[in-house]
Parts: structure tokens; C-alpha cells; sequence
């Protein structure tokens, strides 16, 4: 064999890529669908709200919010002018430095997020959790940030107890 010819996957790996292919394809699909027809919005932009929501005082730069939601400038900015058009969220220049762009969330965006969220978490719990031991979720997050830590070493997976 020489220095340059591919690793193949050997047959566990590969059952294992496929697995996580499909769950990576089908799982944002069937969460889209339930928060789409509920509320028009998109599991994304369910996700800027619940990260924005966990923060003190609701509110966020748009580059820790783009870490925490693991999305692009770009995509975060075109997201937050959508909701900010329904009135979910505002951006204004930070207090503390007018270089800063800092995301907010409104009253009505809160009150939107706490009227989505047990019927969302359901949906994740059903379509996840309910079919997972103690051992398998354990496995799961240890797995997932290991994954994470491999392809964005920097941000890996951020949380609200999990700054940048």
C-alpha cells in the first residue's frame, strides 16, 4: 500500500458514517415541519430564539449568537431581518461599542418561543430521546463533541453555560 492511497471505512465505520448521514439529512426535516406549519419559522431560526432567549438579558452580539447557533454572519444576519420583520427580535449597535452589532430578543419573540417550545421539545424528545437509554444520551453528547471538536476546534458547541 502507499503513503498517498484513501483510508476506506472499514464495514462498522461505514454502517456508522451512514447512520449519522441519514440522522444529519432527516432530523432537521421533521423538526422544520412541525415548527413550519405551527409558526412559519424554521427549526434555525427556532434555534436563534432559544439561544438568544438563554442569554442575559435576551440579547446577544451577532458574533457570539453566529458561534451559539453555529451558522455563518451572513445566514445569522438574513435570519434575525426575517424575524425581526415579525417582531421577534431587534438589533441595535452594542452600549458598548458601535462596531458591535448585539441581537435581541422582544416581548412578543419571547412570548412566541414560550408558546412553541413544549410542543417543540416534544417533537425532539419523540423523535430522539424517547428511544434512547441514559447510556445512549451520555454516548451521544460525548460522541456529538467529539465530532465537534474535530471540525471547529474553536467553537466546538456552545451553550449558554459554555461561553466563546
Amino acid at each position: 500500500m502507499t503513503e498517498n492511497a484513501p483510508r476506506w471505512l472499514s464495514a462498522e465505520e461505514r454502517q456508522a458514517w451512514l447512520a449519522l448521514y441519514a440522522v444529519s439529512s432527516r432530523l432537521p426535516a421533521v423538526l422544520d415541519t412541525d415548527l413550519f406549519r405551527r409558526a412559519r419559522i424554521t427549526l434555525f431560526d427556532y434555534h436563534v430564539l432559544a439561544m438568544v432567549s438563554e442569554a442575559e438579558e435576551r440579547s446577544l452580539p451577532m458574533s457570539e449568537l453566529a458561534a451559539r447557533s453555529n451558522a455563518s454572519l451572513s445566514r445569522l444576519s438574513h435570519v434575525v431581518k426575517k424575524l425581526e420583520q415579525r417582531g421577534w427580535m431587534s438589533r441595535t449597535p452594542s452600549p458598548e461599542d458601535a462596531r458591535v452589532t448585539t441581537a435581541a430578543l422582544t416581548d412578543e419573540g419571547m412570548a412566541a418561543l414560550v408558546e412553541l417550545a413544549p410542543d417543540h421539545v416534544a417533537s425532539v424528545r419523540d423523535a430522539v430521546f424517547d428511544g434512547l437509554t441514559p447510556a445512549d444520551v451520555a454516548d451521544l453528547e460525548r460522541v456529538g463533541k467529539k465530532i465537534l471538536a474535530r471540525i471547529d476546534p474553536e467553537n466546538g458547541i456552545l451553550g449558554p453555560d459554555q461561553a466563546p
